[in-house]
């Protein structure tokens, strides 16, 4: 991954929120629900959101809220994560960009109102304010139409089956078939994304801390084993101490986010080098921005 000015790292936590802060003239950063779109253009179709290994639809994991002020064409930006979560595969992963310049059709110049809008009920969004369909199983675009009331939208006959088993059958004909959504079981739990900037820990401050943890863990162990148990300990094992440490700060942590910024990993195995990332289709070299951690208890 190419180099790049690494500023402060910002950590995620996943908190409950009212729906209307998950909307996307919010804005959000959230995990789970269904995708909250900034607009039409860009958005990935059902081919780019199937399973490269088992062919299913992807599932909406998580999406953040990262806008690059500096580019005109960025000043309003979101990264959308899918994953494949239909077992034994449950292994696809994509992530797809959605921005939009400060000025555009769908949302004012001036930033959002922190103001919840003057209304009583929750509905589903099954339709963008440029007028694209979305699914009404996960979210996504729905090219594909029900039949039968020619109301219903998919993005593929695995949600169409998925829907009709799940009571549209029976509500096909009823006027109000967009508030009339039943659980389908493949939405991730939703929550909000909120972010803090992670507080600096000094190297003195850390080492203290594995000192500590060693000595708790064993009482007065002798310094020589001390020495010959730091001898043979892995490469392995020093990263995953090295991870287990850093999590440990902010052990409620869900995401770590910073453009440019290295990622922290859990095992020595299967880490990229730079040959291995290919570079943008523009010809830039890419760089690391943002890093999910898989401890979310549903």
């Amino acid at each position: 991954m190419a180099a790049a000015r690494a500023g402060p790292v910002e950590l995620g936590f996943a908190e409950a929120a009212p729906a209307w802060r998950l909307r996307s003239e919010q804005f959000p950063s959230k995990v789970g629900g269904r995708p909250a779109w900034l607009g039409a253009a860009g958005l990935p179709g059902p081919e780019e959101l199937a399973c490269a290994l088992c062919g299913r639809p992807l599932a909406f994991l998580l999406q953040l809220y990262a806008p690059l002020p500096e580019r005109a064409d960025a000043f309003h930006r979101g990264l959308f994560l899918f994953c494949c979560r239909a077992p034994p595969c449950c292994a696809g992963l994509r992530v797809f960009r959605n921005q939009l310049p400060r000025k555009n059709d769908f949302y004012s110049y001036e930033p959002p109102s922190e103001d919840p809008p003057p209304e009583t009920g929750e509905s589903v969004c099954l339709q963008l304010k440029s007028g694209a369909h979305l699914c009404r199983v996960c979210g996504c675009l729905g090219p594909k139409t029900c039949s039968r009331c020619h109301r219903a939208r998919y993005c593929s006959k695995e949600h169409q089956a998925l829907d009709w088993r799940c009571g549209h059958k029976q509500a096909c004909s009823h006027p109000d078939l967009d508030g009339t959504i039943p659980d389908h079981n493949f939405l991730f739990p939703e929550f909000e994304i909120v972010i803090e900037t992670e507080e600096e820990i000094t190297h003195e401050v850390v080492e203290k801390e594995n000192e500590s943890e060693i000595v708790g863990s064993m009482g007065e162990a002798p310094e020589e084993e001390l020495d010959s148990m730091a001898k043979h300990e892995s490469k392995e094992d020093k990263i995953f101490q090295k991870f287990k440490t850093k999590i440990a700060l902010e052990p409620e942590q869900v995401l770590r986010y910073g453009r440019g910024i290295a990622p922290i990993w859990i095992s020595g195995q299967n880490i990229p080098q730079e040959k291995d990332i290919p570079h943008c289709p523009c010809g830039a070299k890419r760089i690391f921005e943002f890093q999910f951690l898989d401890i979310i208890h549903s």
